[in-house]
């Protein structure tokens, strides 16, 4: 599997609000598939916005180490990794190696 259909691999979401202080209450989300990607935030979508970057530069990390990622069902067709990475301002890098697999079309 390339890395776009690695990233593409629909993992299963556990979400939890969790009372830091008394009356404080944050969303903690994770995707327990893959280790240690987990966030947490006062509001659900910037924890989902950090745990989706941190699920892609897990499995970015896993690939260049020339380990593969969990893969517990298969890639999902309409998923656009590459908008994803670009819409939470992943860096330059990940962008990159995500073009560099992107299937090319002629007009």
């Amino acid at each position: 599997m390339d890395l776009r259909e690695l990233l593409s691999i629909p993992y299963l979401l556990e979400a939890e609000a969790v009372e830091t202080e008394p009356g404080q209450w944050r969303v903690r989300l994770a995707y327990p598939e893959l280790p240690g990607c987990t966030a947490e935030a006062a509001v659900v979508e910037d924890a989902l916005r950090e745990l989706e970057r941190r699920r892609i530069e897990l499995i970015v990390k896993l690939v260049e180490e020339g380990k593969q990622p969990p893969i517990p069902r298969k890639p999902l067709a309409a998923s656009d990794p590459l908008w994803t990475a670009r819409d939470l301002g992943l860096s330059d890098r990940v962008a990159a190696l995500l073009g560099a697999a992107a299937p090319t079309t002629r007009n």
